[in-house]
C-alpha cells in the first residue's frame, strides 16, 4: 500500500506540472512513506539475519524473534 503510493507520487512529480505547493506537499509525503519503508525494511533484515545466522561449523542457528 505505501509503495503503491509512492510510485504515485514518484509519478505525479515526473510526469506532472504541479505548482510549487503541490509539489512540496508531495515531496514531503513521498519522504514520509520512504522512511516509513526503509525503518520497516530494516527491521525485517534484522529478523531475517536472525534466522539465517550460522556457527562456524556450518549449523543454522536460530533465535527467538520477539514480536
Amino acid at each position: 500500500k505505501k509503495l503503491k503510493r509512492l510510485e504515485e507520487i514518484v509519478d505525479k512529480l515526473e510526469n506532472s506540472e504541479l505548482d510549487i505547493e503541490e509539489t512540496l506537499e508531495l515531496f514531503q509525503e513521498g519522504m514520509k512513506l520512504g522512511r516509513e519503508s526503509r525503518k520497516m525494511l530494516d527491521e525485517i533484515e534484522i529478523k531475517i539475519n536472525k534466522v539465517l545466522s550460522v556457527d562456524e561449523k556450518g549449523n543454522v542457528l536460530t533465535e527467538q524473534i520477539d514480536e
